[in-house]
């Protein structure tokens, strides 16, 4: 039993290790002028751009502050299936 608990855990430690350096689970959203990066930091302000938008988190945040002042823009990041440029202010 203490071989398969020995097998299982480091089968899961190289798992981890794995998703850790690829950066599967890391999202590239940029703090725009204002900085929300927490989510509790943040709602919903709209969209920007075209669908889907093509550019970058950057360039989503190029555009969020074309269209808002900073504040409220305090956050913009390219999500969702359509791949929409999403624009967040603070709470």
């Amino acid at each position: 039993m203490a071989k398969n608990l020995n097998t299982i855990s480091f089968a899961v430690l190289l798992f981890v290790l794995v998703i850790a350096s690829t950066g599967i689970l890391s999202s590239e959203a940029v703090d725009c002028p204002g900085g929300c990066s927490l989510a509790s930091q943040r709602t919903f302000l709209d969209e920007c751009g075209a669908v889907p938008f093509t550019g970058t988190d950057a360039e989503c945040c190029t555009c969020c502050k074309g269209k808002w002042l900073s504040p409220p823009l305090c956050w913009a990041v390219v999500e969702g299936t359509e791949k929409h440029c999403h624009c967040y202010r603070h709470v």
